[in-house]
Parts: C-alpha cells; structure tokens; sequence
C-alpha cells in the first residue's frame, strides 16, 4: 500500500481513480446524511486512528511499504462506505506533508486500503457473526482480514503494472504479495489484538458521546 508517485503507468493511476471514485462519492453521501454532534465524534475518533496506524511505515516492496491500515475500526462504527472517505482524506494528507504514498497513484492506494480493505474486514464480521462467533473475536479477525486484503489487492497493482520479464501476471503477483507477507503477516495479527483492545476502550473513554455497541448494529444491519 501506499504506492509511491510514478511507480504506476498513467492508464493504471487513471483506472484505479475511476475503480475508486464510485465508492468515494457514495461514502460522502452518506457522510453527509450523519450531522449530529455524537456522530461527528465518532468519525473523527475512527479517522485519528486510520492516519495514525497507517502513517507507521515499514520498507517492504521497492515503491512501496508495509504497514497497519486502520480501517477496520471505522468500518465497526461508521461504516464500509465512509471509510472510503476518510481513507481518502488520509492518503492525501499523508501524500501532501508526509511524503507517503503519491497524487497519482492517490486512486490505487484508496481502492486497496479504502475499498477492498473496509468491505472485505465487513463481510469477515458478518459472516462470522452470523457463525454465533462473539463480536469482539469478529472484529479482531475482520480487521486482521481486512489489513491483509489491503495488500493482497496492492501486490494485484504493482503485479499489472510491473510483470517480471518474461514471466506471466502470475508469477509477479505470487513474487510481490510473497515479499509483503514477511512484514504484513504479523502486522496484521497485532492490527486485530490491538482493534479489539481499542473498541473495547472506546465505550468508556467516550461515555456520554455514543454507546458503540448500538452503533455497530445499526451501522451493520
């Protein structure tokens, strides 16, 4: 995640802007329909923790970096579609004053950590609710899903963009998710411990602002 600028062709940046932008717009949309106070509070608690886990870079592939995405959080109490939004604003920022990530390849880095990563981490959680599973073991292996989905669809880009000579999409493929998977694994195993330690915490520390359990089932119905 986090591809770099000029790591992707222009038809690539271009096509991953357009995968990205219906998701995008439906997220602000939403966003848009929530104005109450307790609301606000949530979402900007969610987005703190996206930009602050996912501004905790590792190197891993050349163009690119390993690390916790952060997405998983407000999938639980915002919803799959705002986080394309905040993820978008996150990459930006980062991009702009972090030098993180790049303008051109903003689209490709908000389809794998605003898109994919947020439904996939959503769809492991119902399904695993609907398991009789309890939530929090749901939520710790939707956000460990969803961090690693993030990548599986980041080693899916740089694959289209830079198959190895001679060798078919797939080889490229297997090669850059192999690489991502020594530092991803683990970071992704500590991103859903510490989901569900966060989620946890929040009821107490933002009592009186919104009680996240009803949240959640409202969010996820």
């Amino acid at each position: 995640m986090h591809i770099m600028d000029g790591y992707l062709p222009l038809t690539h940046a271009v096509a991953w802007t357009a995968a990205s932008a219906p998701f995008v717009v439906s997220g602000y949309r939403q966003l848009r329909q929530s104005s109450d106070t307790d609301g606000r509070f949530v979402l900007a608690t969610a987005t703190a923790f996206t930009l602050l886990l996912s501004s905790l870079k590792l190197p891993s592939v050349a163009g690119s970096s390993s690390h916790p995405t952060g997405t998983a959080l407000g999938t639980m109490v915002v919803g799959a579609s705002v986080m394309s939004v905040v993820s978008t604003l996150v990459l930006l920022f980062q991009a702009l004053l972090l030098a993180h990530g790049g303008l051109t390849t903003l689209g490709a880095n908000v389809f794998s950590m605003g898109v994919v990563g947020p439904w996939s981490a959503l769809f492991v959680y119902r399904l695993l609710t609907r398991l009789h599973l309890s939530a929090l073991v749901a939520i710790g292996a939707a956000a460990f899903v969803g961090d690693m989905s993030t990548y599986v669809t980041t080693s899916l880009q740089l694959a289209l963009a830079h198959p190895e000579a001679g060798a078919s999409f797939s080889g490229a493929f297997v090669r850059f998710l192999g690489v991502f998977s020594l530092t991803q694994f683990p970071i992704a195993v500590l991103e859903g411990a510490l989901t569900v330690l966060v989620f946890r915490a929040l009821p107490v520390q933002m009592r009186g602002a919104m009680e996240l359990k009803r949240t959640l089932s409202s969010r996820l119905a």
